[in-house]
């Protein structure tokens, strides 16, 4: 079964720049995968036990009520097992407690599908990010 931590701060994870490393930068090719938003962010860790499987992070957008989830990154071994479901599950029922009305976030193009089925809509134009194909998505609580 798994459990959620949710820290202020990426100094406060144990897990999230190691999971991240080796989902977004050794798996997927990016580079430039830590910025400033790292510091001020609530991390989701998810843990089997004593073992780390996912990570995510979510902020507070401009918008009042909008709050931006991103950085979702399940290990390879427990994928395709609703983890990335459950976290996004977890992130959403956080942002409902300081009083979102609303999540988005960046995704993927190879990864919208899967937003979709958890109520994102697609909102806008594909852009790139880095070298990869991307599209904001927006759910409403």
């Amino acid at each position: 079964m798994l459990t959620f931590n949710i820290v202020k701060g990426i100094k406060n994870t144990s897990i999230a720049k190691d999971i991240r490393v080796r989902v977004f930068v050794d798996e997927q090719g990016f580079e430039d995968e830590f910025d400033d938003i790292d510091d001020h962010a609530w991390h989701i860790e998810g843990w089997d036990q004593d073992f780390p499987v996912a990570v995510g992070r979510m902020f507070e957008s401009d918008q009042p009520g909008v709050y931006t989830i991103g950085r979702i990154a399940v290990i390879r071994e427990w994928r395709q097992k609703n983890v990335g479901k459950a976290v996004m599950e977890a992130l959403q029922d956080h942002a409902r407690q300081m009083g979102a009305n609303a999540v988005e976030l960046s995704a993927q193009c190879s990864a919208a599908g899967f937003y979709e089925k958890l109520g994102y809509a697609r909102v806008g134009d594909v852009y790139m990010d880095q070298f990869c194909p991307h599209i904001k998505m927006r759910k409403y609580l």
